[in-house]
């Protein structure tokens, strides 16, 4: 059965899938030429940064599912969790720019059923992520005592003898 590490994995693939096909359109309709003439209500830094965080978050996630570094799941959540915000910036930027003064930015091609599927899909692998990464801390090995501490128990357990 996989585990929820794997699905969370999963489910963070599926949410890049629905982000680079939103990347796609906006591309295809000229959103980097708007950039320029302020058409579109999307910067081109924060459409570019969002998809890299969360690659990089991803980045992290696959090191920690590779050596069980609980740091690295950490680190995976937390530039995933930045992304998110950029994420939201975008949406509320979105839901704004329909119908509005923005309209005819590239962003306005987007099909709203993409955009809630990866929002709905993104925020269930945040959810998944930060239940994993806190299920993984609370199973984590606890490390071996120090050495000073190691030689205490020892010259304890001579003297019971």
């Amino acid at each position: 059965m996989p585990t929820l590490e794997l699905i969370a994995t999963a489910i963070w693939a599926g949410t890049a899938c629905f982000g680079l096909y939103l990347l796609f359109v906006w591309l295809s309709h000229g959103g980097l030429r708007q950039q320029a003439t302020r058409i579109t209500v999307f910067p081109a830094a924060l459409i570019f940064a969002h998809p890299v965080l969360a690659t990089t978050g991803l980045t992290f996630w696959l090191i920690f599912l590779l050596t069980k570094h609980v740091s690295f799941a950490w680190i995976g959540f937390g530039v995933l969790s930045t992304s998110a915000m950029l994420g939201f910036v975008m949406l509320t930027r979105w839901l704004v720019g329909r119908g509005g003064r923005h309209a005819r930015g590239a962003e306005q091609h987007f099909p709203a059923k993409i955009v809630a599927t990866h929002g709905a899909v993104g925020l269930t692998t945040f959810a998944l992520v930060l239940i994993a990464a806190t299920l993984a801390t609370q199973h984590q090995v606890p490390a071996a005592p120090h050495h000073s501490q190691a030689t205490q128990h020892h010259s304890q357990a001579a003297q019971h003898r």
